[in-house]
């Protein structure tokens, strides 16, 4: 069954898991099947998922399959021993057959094609990489792709990816390499060139750094994790809805979106860190104080759309007129 729900343009698709396997030390496969045989949504390389598993755990995963197989979703699954429950669940719980409720795709780590590409993924960061790479392929622009794991067995796909694509595939592994050697991967900023990236946050950090001399739109990055301070207390403001007229106060210590679950406004939420869009809303009035880690800096400044469940007023605006 697949339906969009009411009001906020979200899909959501009951699945079956029609397969699972182990496609690293510590990496479960899953390839899911619509529950009734109608075409799964379409979807484009970056677009991650949720999964909504027992016990109310809601979970997002990068999508990793062919982008036109629209009767297969495939996501890989690290198990995390100091994780939350996810992660343990699709590992030590779900069978094939199950069913499963899903939201999405959404999207906001999009290919963006480019005269050069440089891939660098870290870990089970490569989940979003695989779909870019058959893209950069298929549209025959020059790319490399830097895959860094802790061990050669703990790297999801590198032996299908080295056998599919070759020497443009450079795979790394800590216990023999020791870190990426990011400015050697880079080289020097140039025209042209687009940085796509995933993996653990030290990476990214490190590419940013790395990055900051290049010009403005050579990095893209898409984090697992919540951004630093992304629930630190802020200013007290208000929020006015723009459908009704009112005035909700936000306090110190709480998110726009609980403020907007109190009282009663029908809005889709499911990381609740700022790392999944699920909550994206437009912003009609007032400056935001962006704690995503999704948005890009001209996005940012444009500052006509929030993720709620984060975000905040920029210290001194004491209202934001949002489209809800």
């Amino acid at each position: 069954m697949t339906r969009v729900t009411q009001g906020s343009g979200e899909t959501e698709s009951t699945v079956v898991v029609a397969g699972l396997r182990t496609v690293a030390d510590g990496v479960r496969e899953l390839t899911l099947v619509p529950s009734n045989g109608t075409p799964l949504p379409s979807w484009a390389p970056g677009a991650h998922i949720d999964l909504i598993l027992d016990d109310g755990l809601v979970r997002q995963y990068s999508l990793c399959g062919p982008v036109e197989d629209h009767d297969h979703w495939t996501v890989a699954v690290l198990r995390e021993p100091e994780g939350t429950g996810g992660s343990a669940y699709v590992h030590d719980k779900l069978e094939v057959g199950d069913r499963l409720l899903t939201h999405g795709p959404r999207n906001h780590f999009p290919w963006e094609p480019g005269g050069e590409h440089v891939f660098v993924a870290g870990g089970i960061g490569i989940t979003p990489i695989v779909p870019m790479l058959a893209a950069a392929d298929a549209a025959g622009v020059e790319w490399v792709l830097h895959y860094g794991g802790r061990t050669r067995d703990s790297m999801a796909y590198a032996d299908e990816l080295a056998e599919r694509y070759g020497d443009r595939v450079v795979l790394h592994p800590q216990d023999v390499e020791g870190l990426l050697d990011l400015p050697a991967i880079l080289g020097g900023p140039r025209e042209g060139l687009v940085v796509h990236a995933c993996g653990p946050p030290a990476l990214l950090d490190a590419l940013e750094e790395a990055c900051q001399e290049f010009p403005e739109g050579t990095l893209h990055l898409e984090r697992f994790v919540a951004a630093e301070g992304a629930h630190d207390a802020g200013d007290r403001f208000e929020v006015e809805l723009a459908s009704d007229g009112r005035v909700l106060e936000v306090g110190e210590n709480e998110s726009i979106l609980e403020v907007l679950e109190r009282a009663g406004v029908d809005i889709l939420s499911s990381c609740r860190e700022g790392t999944c869009g699920t909550c994206e809303t437009d912003v009609l009035e007032g400056r935001v104080e962006h704690r995503d880690t999704m948005l890009t800096p001209a996005e940012r400044a444009a500052n006509d759309v929030m993720f709620v469940c984060v975000s905040r007023a920029e210290h001194g605006c004491p209202r934001l007129v949002i489209d809800r």
